[in-house]
């Protein structure tokens, strides 16, 4: 969370990694992965670096954000592609660093916020974070937890384990009292 003076002299979160995981079915056709120099905040705070484990010359090294800008739009030809992410963040601050560079949001289609799904299907009360959630699965995240590629990657492994339950979930049918009561096992009782 910024401080108070940094939210006072116009404070916004800049993209500074981006991790593209483009599936077709079940088949991931094309990956991204690349630091994303920030213009805004050029400078990491210790904090990120730490939490992140990444270092200024990573960050300074990077792709430039309208770069990222064209890159998205170039993969978002179909206006009938759905964009999974885990939670909402992503789509807002990407939404909001291209407000601030006066770059047009490249992305297109229907957007999932696959932890909201998570939470209503499994019917919990509180969000449950990607890599915890994948570990409800029984199975482990792909690569390292926050590098934006390895999070793509694991949001789309948990995407299709997610579609696989609901999907047999409308296949099963709603037990009969046949099922629920065993009426052989009754009338040997009554006789």
């Amino acid at each position: 969370m910024p401080d108070a003076k940094l939210t006072a002299r116009g404070f916004y979160p800049e993209i500074i990694e981006a991790g593209i995981a483009v599936a077709e079915g079940e088949n991931i056709v094309h990956t991204f992965s690349s630091y994303v120099k920030p213009s805004a905040f050029p400078k990491l705070t210790e904090r990120c670096k730490r939490f992140l484990k990444i270092e200024q010359k990573q960050v300074d090294e990077g792709l430039a954000f309208p770069e990222l800008v064209c890159l998205l739009a170039e993969l978002s030809q179909k206006e009938n592609q759905t964009v999974v992410t885990w939670g909402n963040m992503d789509m807002k601050v990407l939404r909001r660093n291209c407000e601030e560079a006066g770059l047009t949001f490249p992305l297109k289609g229907q957007f999932i916020d696959l932890s909201m799904e998570y939470k209503t299907f499994f019917g919990d009360r509180n969000q449950t974070g990607l890599w915890k959630a994948v570990q409800e699965y029984g199975k482990e995240g792909t690569g390292k937890h926050h590098r934006a590629l390895d999070d793509a990657l694991t949001t789309y492994h948990i995407y299709n384990l997610v579609e696989k339950d609901k999907e047999y979930m409308k296949k099963s049918k709603p037990p009969t009292i046949g099922d629920l009561v065993d009426f052989s096992k009754l009338l040997n009782r009554m006789a």
